[in-house]
C-alpha cells in the first residue's frame, strides 16, 4: 500500500502492530488524514548516536517499523546525532557514559549513513547531521533550552532516578541529554519520533520541547520492544557485546543466529522479519508438535537475515558452509565459543582454560583415552603446544559431549 491507496485507518492499523507505546492513537490519525488529505507526507524521525562503526539488528527492529511509514508514503528524518554523540546518551545506564571524540564520531557517522540504506528506502529518507544546529547554538540558547525543564522532571528518568537513589555520580551534561534530541524535534519539526522503549523519556521531551517553542502540532511517539541479544537476557547492544551486527560476514551471522536459544528465536522472528502473526502462531504450533524442528527454523531465520543484508545467494552458501562444518562432520549446531589472543599455549592449559577439563590431570587421562579431538583430528600427545593465529577458529571436543569454539583475535 502506498499514501495514495492506503485509507488513514489501514495505516494506523499497520502502523501499530508490535509497538509498546503509542503516543497518541487519536493525534496520529489525524495526522494520517491531514496527510492523506493534502497529499504531504509526514516527517518521520528517528535518530541514532554513532558510537561504534556499526549496527546492530536491535537497531533493525525500529527501522522494520519506520519502512513500513515509507511505504505508505512517508518521509524519513534519519538523524545522526554527532552532537550528542560527544555528551554520551545516559539512557538505561548506571554510570556516567564516556564520550566519544570528534574523530571517532565523524568515522562512525560515514559508516552509520551507509549501512541504514540495507533497510530504508534512500529516496525517500533525509540524512541530518545534528552537529548542523547544536553546534551553532550560543551559551544563551543552551541557557534557555535548559530552563525548559526541571530537575525534578529529570529525576523521573528511571535511570537518573536508580542512580540518585543510590549515590551515583550523575553528571550536569547528562540533564543537556534529552534537551538536546528534544531540540532536534523543535529544528526538525517532525511528525513522529521512534525509538526504543528505553527512549520514551527522551522522545516525550521532544514533545514538551516543541510545544514550548510554540509549534502548534507536536510529534507523536512510538516505541519498539528492545531486542534481546545473543545471551538473550541483555538488550542488544554494542556495550555488552552480545549483539549481531548488520555488516557481519554471512558466515559469521549465520553461525551466531543458530546459536540462539528456541525461546529467542521466536523473538527474533517477531521483531526482525515480515512475518504476520497468523504465521508466527503457525510456526509455533508447528514447533510445538514436532512438525517443524527448531534448528531448521534459525536455518530459516539466519537466511531471512543473510538475503535482506548480502544477498540469497549468499545466504544459501553460507548455510552450505555450516553444514559441510557442523552436520556432515557430526558437529552439534551451537557450541560455545571464546575468543583468545593469537600466541601459543599448551592444549591441556587451553582446555581447561575453556572449561572442558577441571584440571591439566582429566585433560590428560582425556588425551590418553583417546577422546580429545581438534579440528576433528585425534590428539595423542599430551604435551602438545597449539599456535593460535590471528583469524583463524579452532574446535576442541573433549570426551563426548563438551565442545568449544575457540575464535583467535
Amino acid at each position: 500500500m502506498s499514501l495514495t491507496t492506503a485509507t488513514p485507518k489501514e495505516q494506523l492499523e499497520q502502523l501499530q502492530l508490535g509497538t509498546t507505546d503509542f503516543i497518541n492513537e487519536k493525534e496520529m490519525l489525524g495526522k494520517l488524514e491531514k496527510s492523506y488529505k493534502d497529499k504531504k507526507p509526514l516527517l518521520i524521525k528517528f535518530g541514532a548516536d554513532p558510537t561504534r562503526s556499526d549496527l546492530h539488528l536491535g537497531h533493525t527492529v525500529v527501522l522494520n517499523k519506520i519502512r513500513q511509514f515509507q511505504d505508505f508514503g512517508h518521509t524519513v528524518q534519519f538523524l545522526i546525532g554527532d552532537f550528542t554523540a560527544m555528551i554520551g546518551d545516559p539512557s538505561g545506564r548506571n554510570q556516567t557514559r564516556p564520550p566519544l571524540s570528534a574523530e571517532e564520531i565523524k568515522v562512525n557517522a560515514v559508516s552509520y549513513a551507509e549501512q541504514v540504506f540495507k533497510v530504508l528506502d534512500e529516496s525517500k529518507t533525509k540524512t541530518v547531521y545534528n552537529s548542523e544546529w547544536l553546534g551553532k547554538l550560543s551559551s544563551t540558547d543552551f541557557i534557555r533550552l535548559s530552563a525548559q525543564y526541571t530537575v525534578a522532571r529529570m529525576l523521573e528518568r528511571d535511570d537518573f532516578t536508580k542512580r540518585y537513589k543510590e549515590n551515583s555520580p550523575i553528571s550536569l551534561h547528562e540533564f543537556m541529554y534529552p534537551l538536546c534530541q528534544g531540540y532536534d524535534s523543535v529544528h526538525l519539526k517532525s511528525d513522529v519520533e521512534m525509538g526504543g522503549t528505553d527512549q520514551k523519556f527522551n522522545l516525550l521531551v521532544g514533545r514538551e520541547l516543541q510545544k514550548a517553542y510554540g509549534q502548534t502540532s507536536q510529534q507523536c511517539v512510538i516505541t519498539m520492544p528492545l531486542l534481546e541479544g545473543l545471551d538473550g537476557v541483555q538488550k542488544m547492544s554494542k556495550s555488552y557485546d552480545n549483539y549481531v551486527s548488520i555488516v557481519d560476514t554471512p558466515k559469521d551471522m549465520f553461525g551466531k543466529t543458530m546459536r540462539v536459544s528456541d525461546t529467542l528465536m521466536l523473538r527474533w522472528y517477531e521483531l526482525l522479519t515480515s512475518v504476520t502473526p497468523a504465521d508466527l502462531a503457525k510456526l509455533k504450533e508447528d514447533l510445538k508438535s514436532g512438525q517443524k524442528h527448531p534448528r531448521e527454523a534459525k536455518v530459516e531465520l539466519a537466511k531471512f537475515l543473510i538475503t535482506r543484508f548480502h544477498g540469497a545467494a549468499k545466504a544459501q552458501a553460507a548455510e552450505d558452509e555450516f553444514n559441510r562444518i557442523f552436520v556432515e562432520k557430526g558437529l552439534p549446531d551451537e557450541i560455545p565459543t571464546f575468543h583468545k589472543a593469537a600466541g601459543e599455549i599448551g592444549l591441556l592449559q587451553l582446555m581447561t582454560d575453556l572449561g572442558l577439563t577441571a584440571s591439566n590431570g582429566e585433560g590428560k587421562r582425556l588425551i590418553q583415552g583417546r577422546a580429545v579431538e581438534l579440528n576433528q583430528q585425534k590428539v595423542e600427545n599430551e604435551q602438545l603446544k597449539v599456535t593460535l593465529k590471528a583469524g583463524e577458529e579452532l574446535i576442541i571436543r573433549a570426551g563426548k559431549k563438551k565442545y568449544a569454539k575457540v575464535v583467535v583475535s
